[in-house]
This record gives structure tokens, sequence and C-alpha cells, in this order.
């Protein structure tokens, strides 16, 4: 009855029933209590990559529940990591600190690169093989860099500071959210823009669905929304129906599944929904582990993966703690 009352008050565009989320099924510590900058989960949840406040970075084997590597890009200095990623077939992982990044073996944990950064990084997303890095700036810039050659591929201009991006899973095309309010959609060979979608505030989040027909943005205390990438149209509000019932939400993460039907999305206040992305349907939703039964925050949802079941959900929240959902 919860379920089917939630699905109708989705299909009315009232994002309500939050009385009827889930608790995580286990969850792990991975960081101490100041939490994550950043943290990244590979595909299939078989790692996560957590870039701590106060040790730096860490590989951990989440099937065993083991910290494997401490990874920071100076020794004996904590690294402040504010991107962290893996490649899409979960043999590389990049680091990054606001000035320079380091692209890792995961199998063997080693270092195979090390770049100084053409401006202040503050989002990335590494290409399969661990060839290319989109990186998202402070200099009003994402840019397409070469991870195995140094060097930049292509640059993407807005008019404001580059808070998130994504690469398709062609790594054709890529999307790119800014402080100036929009989601721009990239050619990364001619450097091209496709679409631009304007949000009424700081695009925060942006994702890209594996088959190219999907983006999902989303404003800082503002709508989020999935859009069509060849025509630009808004396909649904996961905040609600924007003229009729605006609601003033804030996701910070947000992931497609492999056969690109459904989309995780990780909110501020610790909350996980997954959607139905060709109904437009909420189907479930959890709230993230409070490391304290009592306090006035919870946690915010900064990465997302699909399990390899598919019927398994991982989130990981800002307070440094991986949640496993069913």
């Amino acid at each position: 009855m919860q379920r089917s009352a939630c699905l109708l008050l989705s299909a009315l565009a009232i994002a309500g029933c939050d009385g009827s989320a889930h608790s995580p099924n286990r969850w792990l510590e991975l960081t101490e209590q100041s939490g994550a900058y950043s943290t990244a989960i590979a595909p299939g949840g078989g790692h996560a990559l957590v870039g701590a406040v106060t040790h730096g970075g860490s590989l951990w084997d989440l099937n065993n529940e083991a910290r494997l590597y401490d990874w920071n890009h100076q020794p004996g200095v904590f690294s402040v990591l504010p991107a962290v990623d893996f490649s899409p077939d979960g043999r590389y992982a990049l680091t990054a600190n606001p000035q320079d990044l380091v692209l890792w073996s995961v199998d063997t944990g080693m270092a195979e690169g090390f770049w100084s950064s053409p401006g202040e990084i503050l989002a990335a997303d590494l290409s399969s093989g661990g060839a290319f890095a989109l990186l998202g700036l402070a200099n009003h810039e994402a840019v397409y860099f070469d991870i195995r050659n140094g060097g930049i591929r292509t640059s993407l201009r807005h008019q404001a500071r580059v808070r998130s991006v994504a690469l398709s899973g062609d790594e054709r095309t890529a999307l790119t959210g800014a402080d100036d309010y929009s989601a721009r959609l990239w050619d990364l060979d001619s450097g091209q823009m496709l679409q631009q979608v304007t949000l009424g505030n700081t695009v925060d989040t942006v994702a890209l669905s594996p088959n190219g027909r999907f983006a999902f943005s989303s404003g800082s205390l503002d709508q989020a929304l999935v859009w069509d990438t060849s025509s630009g149209e808004a396909l649904f509000h996961l905040s609600g129906n924007e003229t009729l019932f605006p609601r003033k939400l804030s996701y910070l993460s947000a992931r497609f599944s492999d056969n690109s039907d459904r989309l995780l999305a990780g909110r501020a206040d610790g909350t996980v929904e997954l959607w139905d992305v060709n109904r437009g349907e909420l189907i479930k939703r959890w709230k993230g582990h409070k490391r304290a039964a009592y306090g006035p925050t919870s946690t915010g949802i900064i990465a997302l993966a699909f399990g390899a079941d598919g019927n398994s959900w991982l989130a990981a929240g800002s307070n440094g703690v991986m949640n496993w959902l069913r």
C-alpha cells in the first residue's frame, strides 16, 4: 500500500512519501567522524574510493569490508580530494586535489601517472581504461584531459565555475553543470554545444545515461529533472511539477543503470531515490545511516551505484558511511 501510494503521488507530481523511506540493509564506516569530501563507488559495488576530511584518500574492498590502500599525492601528507572516480571498467581510479590529479591501478594500488591541472579541480569523470578525464574547473571551463600523455584535448566554456561533469557511455559527448545556472551537453570531438538547460540556481549535479538518451540535472535548492538529450525537453521532474508544486530540493549525486531504464538519485538530506526513467515514477526511497541517533542534520548522499546482482544498490554519505540498500 505504501509503494502504491508513493507512485500515485509521484504521478501527481508531488514528490512526497518521506514516511515510507526504508533503512539500509547494512552499513559500514569508511572514515572517521569528520566524514568525506568525496566518494566514488566502482561499477558493481566491489570497491569504494574515499577522500576523507581528516585522513586523505583510501581504496576499500567493499566485499570484504577492508581498506586496501591509502592514496595521497605526497608522502606523509593527507591530501584534500574534492573529486575521485573509477573508470567504467573498474580497473583504474582517479584522485584529484585542487591542483593536480593522479591515476591509480586498482589491482596493484600503484600510481600510474601524476599531472598538474590547468585550473582548480571541482569535479571529475574518468573514461574507460583511464585514458581521459573530464574535469570541471573553477576557471569557468571543463576540459577533456589526456591522462596518459598529459594535455587538454577539448575545452568547454561556461560563464562561471563548472561544478559537475559527466561523460556519455560512448565517451563522445559530455554534460557539464555550472554556477551560471546552466547544464550543457557538448560534442567532445568538436567542442560544440549541443543542448542547454537553464535552472534556477547553481547546477550541483549532472548525469548521462549509458545509451545517451537521457540526462539528469539539478540545481541547489531548486528543481531536478530528467531531460531528452536529442531535444533538450524535460521528461519529468524529481522535485515535483514545478508549475504547480515547486519544491526546493538539493540532489548531490545521480547515476543511471547500465540499461538506462533506472535512475538512482541522492539528496542533501540523506534520501536515496530509485526512479523508473521511462515512466517518470518513483519506485523506492531510503534514508542513509546516521552516525548518531540524534542531531539536527543527517548526511548528504554523495555517491551511488547499482549492485552486481541487479536487486541491490549502494549509497555513500558525506558522513563517511557506506549504505547497502535493498
